[in-house]
């Protein structure tokens, strides 16, 4: 079986930590993966990972290549996406990925240019570690096992526990990713319109009142009440500030849970910390909640089938 071909695109913030970088890149070759693309580590343009061109060309490349790789990993995060929407060739990427086998594979900012190519092209994708959380220390065990065994297989399971016995068992279409790149997109010709859905969302660095007033956004434009369920991941350094008085992440969350009106799911394993998931943007999924579990299953995404590269397989979460 041919080892797993990976191509970087770095379409968001430029490679600061080349150590990070260089571990995650050294991971995956010992792992037996071929990575292409390296020279998109070595640019920087002011906090970008290159020009807007540079960096619209590494997606719109995706529709001209000879052969397309298994995998296109994003490199990081940041900010940066949202410049390259206009200047996106949909219509090639929609012809040649969507309804092909890469597994394009992000998460943070990379969350705007998911939301545009499943809106524009059709295109599925991956809301999955970076390039940099391959090469964190120490190293990603969780995150690396639940990469390879998605997308070594038709479908997945993670379970995680609840504190509520929510008697939930909802069908949808799963997508999301953070939540104020998400929000940013908002009445744009980039955000899919996609009822009954399982919504799941998370976040860096955002106050507790910024992150209600996100929701708020999705409330009031009618978004979250078209879902069957929203499942809330990790909210990572989300802190209260001095001035708060006692409103707090979980305070917010509580009026979160008074106003959306659908089933609000808390504890997935997945964010900005140490462990992330692997989750198809566009797949189909399962969500049931009862007797202190929740089960998310997922299927129809694309994926590599075996991997010489996987390690494992992957617990509750």
């Amino acid at each position: 079986m041919p080892h797993a071909r990976i191509r970087l695109i770095a379409p968001s913030g430029y490679a600061h930590d080349s150590a990070v970088m260089a571990r995650g890149v050294a991971r995956l070759r010992e792992a037996g993966c071929t990575v292409e693309g390296q020279e998109v580590l070595e640019r920087a343009d002011l906090r970008f990972a290159g020009s807007d061109v540079e960096r619209a060309g590494d997606i719109n490349a995706l529709a001209t290549l000879d052969e397309l790789p298994d995998i296109a990993l994003v490199t990081r995060g940041g900010y940066g996406a949202a410049r390259l929407l206009g200047q996106l060739d949909y219509s090639a990427l929609g012809e040649r990925l969507a309804g092909s086998s890469l597994a394009l594979v992000g998460h943070s900012d990379f969350t705007a240019l998911q939301l545009a190519l499943y809106a524009r092209s059709g295109v599925r994708s991956f809301a999955g570690p970076l390039l940099a959380d391959l090469g964190g220390e120490p190293a990603p065990t969780f995150t690396w096992e639940h990469f390879w065994s998605t997308l070594s297989s038709d479908s997945s399971l993670v379970t995680w526990p609840v504190a509520a016995d929510a008697g939930l068992d909802v069908q949808g279409t799963l997508w999301g990713g953070n939540l104020a790149v998400l929000c940013s997109l908002l009445g744009t010709p980039y955000f899919p319109v996609i009822d009954s859905g399982i919504l799941f969302v998370e976040d860096l660095a955002e106050p507790p009142f910024r992150i209600e007033r996100l929701f708020y956004q999705l409330l009031l434009s009618g978004v979250l009440g078209r879902q069957r369920a929203l499942v809330l991941g990790d909210f990572h350094a989300c802190r209260a500030g001095p001035r708060d008085n006692g409103y707090d992440l979980a305070a917010a969350f509580a009026q979160l849970a008074r106003v959306a009106g659908v089933p609000v799911i808390h504890g997935l394993p997945h964010g900005h910390a140490a462990r992330q998931l692997t989750l198809p943007f566009g797949g189909q999924a399962r969500l049931r909640v009862g007797a202190g579990e929740a089960r998310l299953e997922y299927t129809d995404y694309p994926y590599l089938g075996s991997s010489p590269c996987a390690q494992g397989e992957v617990g509750r979460g």
